[in-house]
């Protein structure tokens, strides 16, 4: 019977074996749909095409596969303000090699399903809203290289387990709520039990017993203790922020480490929970001979048939091309350009120290707005003003000459602008160690456009502060246009860009710029030689120029969203545009374009506002008037005055009795 029971056991297995492989698509599909489900907003619809009845995932946003198609290997989502969480079922994608989520806004706690991944190699859940413990069983992702989980709200003490990741060379946990000690692994000044528990021979963790990071930075947490001496070789700013033993690196006040202590491991909590006749029951505890020969041979044969499985699968991937890892360069492919930088260029500039700013942002954890180029904080000076700070998301490698000068040049380009519809540059903050490139705006108190339009805050906006907000965005282009020499244009103009300030005048704010500056430096990387001198320099504001026309179209979309309080795109209205077309030129069904939240609107202006929106979206880009144009028919045929104010209340009030 036991030979029969064995062969049956054969039998079943590779059954089961064959069924898993034919399967294991499917199986992706579903953790894939998913973590979808777990997301409950995606403003800008990046899993729209995640169809559930679509079995190959390989085309849809965000995913890569293996060139044969058969497993996803990469989940890329950056800057989408996903808001949801984190689906413990992704842990089942067992070939996935990078989960990229960074710059969202993800919430809940991270899932330790996430250590089933054994092929993974980047795991970047930076800058979301994240909280509780990093997972010890992190320390099973043996094959990870980078762990970046910065600028999130997690708490609890460092797995010591993460020193068994022998591969990891970037480790980012800056900016979050840790405590405990930084785990060395060394066995001096632990008790009697955790000096059994990690003796020499037993698997010891801490980071003293892994590789030495590339990179790490455990800075503006409320780690306690001293810096572990393995890890001293990092830079000083790598441990600032703490409430580290250490005088010569910027720590917190006292006040912030008060009643701050260390905390107990995973191992000892776990000892401390368990009860005391553990280990004795389980050692006590024996299985007859039998069953362990049967296990054995059962074993063994599982074994075999997994390897045979194992060999096809790598002749089969042998027949395809090879992966092709895209942050692996060789030595011959790295740039060696270096460009001659115009030191007089930002003299006039105001330069803040990175040390400053992060006092004002409260260690940089005030966040207001991200993208996948940058990340918006808000911030307060010593002198009471309130700032907007953009940091540009790109690493020091990354940055290369040629990008220092345009970033400079844009630097200078803000700085020139002086209007009250524009929005105000301060300075900027250029700095090597931590790599630093930031512009500071002044800050406006009230939001942006975007936000009173369709989160809830509509009612503030009467028709006439509309049409008021309407002639200031039209004011500030009318200036960028044609006011100043060469013309300036805003990057991506939509209700994002318009902030608000304390009596809702319009400011435009180019927050979008680094998109500009990456896109120019790469166009036009060929002009510079490997000696630094310029061979042909382009006007780094000649794409500004071009794109005049861009802003007048973007400026007739604005309209409509202003008036009817509809944002451009939406999922289940479709584009604004499209549904416009059908109102805006017919007088008698035009009321429909307006806003229902707004019980009073004139119909005059309504008129005007329609007719500039053509003028604005003509498909032929030379038949769209000057800004000048634009500004003069809205300023001359609309009444903003106190008197139109007062009247549409009095009408208001005059409703609110009748219907009393």
């Amino acid at each position: 019977m036991r030979s029969l029971a064995e062969y049956l056991l054969l039998f079943l297995t590779s059954g089961v074996l064959i069924v898993v492989c034919e399967a294991f698509v499917h199986k992706e599909v579903l953790a894939l749909t998913t973590f979808k489900e777990a997301i409950y907003e995606d403003p800008h619809l990046v899993l729209s095409n995640w169809n559930a009845l679509d079995f190959d995932p390989c085309d849809w946003n965000g995913i890569s596969c293996t060139g044969s198609r058969d497993h996803v290997i990469k989940i890329n989502i950056t800057g989408a303000s996903l808001r949801g969480f984190i689906a413990p079922e992704l842990g089942q994608l067992s070939f996935l090699q990078e989960l990229v989520m960074h710059g969202n806004k993800l919430l809940g706690v991270i899932p330790k399903e996430l250590s089933l991944l054994k092929n993974l190699l980047v795991l970047d859940l930076g800058i979301n809203e994240l909280t509780g413990p990093i997972p010890p069983e992190f320390g099973n992702l043996t094959s990870i290289m980078k762990i970046n989980l910065e600028s999130n709200g997690l708490t609890g003490s460092l797995p010591a387990e993460l020193g068994n990741l022998r591969n990891l060379k970037e480790l980012r946990l800056d900016r979050n709520r840790l405590q405990g000690t930084i785990p060395a692994g060394s066995n001096v000044g632990w008790t009697s039990n955790m000096h059994r528990m990690y003796a020499p021979g037993s698997n010891s963790t801490g980071f003293c017993r892994s590789s030495q990071f590339h990179k790490a930075d455990f800075s503006y947490n409320f780690f306690v203790g001293s810096i572990p001496k393995c890890l001293e070789y990092l830079p000083r700013t790598s441990f600032q922020g703490n409430c580290l033993q250490h005088k010569d690196i910027k720590q917190r006040p006292k006040k912030q480490c008060d009643g701050v202590s260390p905390i107990k491991s995973h191992a000892e909590a776990n000892q401390k929970h368990q009860p005391l006749d553990y280990q004795s029951k389980h050692q006590g505890t024996s299985r007859p001979t039998w069953l362990l020969a049967l296990e054995v041979v059962t074993g063994v044969m599982v074994g075999s048939l997994f390897l045979v499985a194992l060999l096809t699968a790598f002749q089969k991937c042998n027949t395809k091309s090879s992966l092709i890892i895209p942050w692996k360069k060789s030595a011959s492919e790295k740039e060696h350009v270096s460009v001659y930088i115009d030191s007089e260029l930002l003299k006039d500039v105001v330069r803040f120290s990175r040390p400053d700013l992060e006092v004002a942002c409260e260690d940089f954890s005030n966040i207001i707005g991200t993208s996948p180029d940058s990340v918006v904080y808000k911030g307060n000076m010593r002198g009471g003003s309130e700032i907007a700070v953009i940091s540009l998301c790109i690493k020091e490698e990354n940055w290369t000459g040629f990008l220092e000068l345009y970033f400079q040049k844009e630097v200078a380009d803000l700085a020139r602008l002086g209007h009250e519809n524009t929005g105000k540059l301060l300075g900027y903050c250029s700095e090597s160690v931590p790599f630093t490139r930031m512009l500071v705006f002044e800050y406006a108190c009230n939001g942006t456009l975007y936000e009173h339009l369709h989160y809830g805050e509509g009612c503030q906006l009467s028709w006439t502060r509309r049409m008021k907000i309407i002639i200031g965005i039209a004011r500030g282009l009318k200036y960028l246009h044609s006011e100043i020499e060469p013309p300036f244009t805003i990057s991506e103009l939509n209700s994002s860009a318009v902030y608000l300030t304390e009596d809702f005048s319009p400011k435009l704010v180019d927050f979008e710029s680094w998109k500009g500056v990456i896109a120019r430096s790469e166009k036009y990387s060929g002009s510079i030689d490997n000696q630094g001198s310029i061979c042909v320099l382009p006007n780094s504001l000649e794409a500004r120029y071009l794109d005049i026309q861009g802003n007048l179209y973007a400026f007739g979309v604005l309209l409509l969203e202003i008036i009817s309080g509809r944002p451009p795109y939406c999922k289940d209205k479709g584009c604004l545009l499209d549904w416009a077309k059908e109102y805006i030129e017919l007088p008698e069904v035009m009321s429909y374009l307006v806003d229902p939240e707004l019980k009073h609107f004139k119909y005059e202006d309504l008129m005007v506002i329609c007719e500039v929106v053509n003028l604005c979206i003509n498909e032929d880009p030379t038949k769209r008037p000057q800004m000048q144009v634009i500004c003069n028919m809205l300023e001359t045929r609309i009444d903003t005055t106190v008197a139109i104010e007062l009247k549409s209340s009095s009408l208001a009030w005059a409703e609110l009795a009748l219907s009393s």
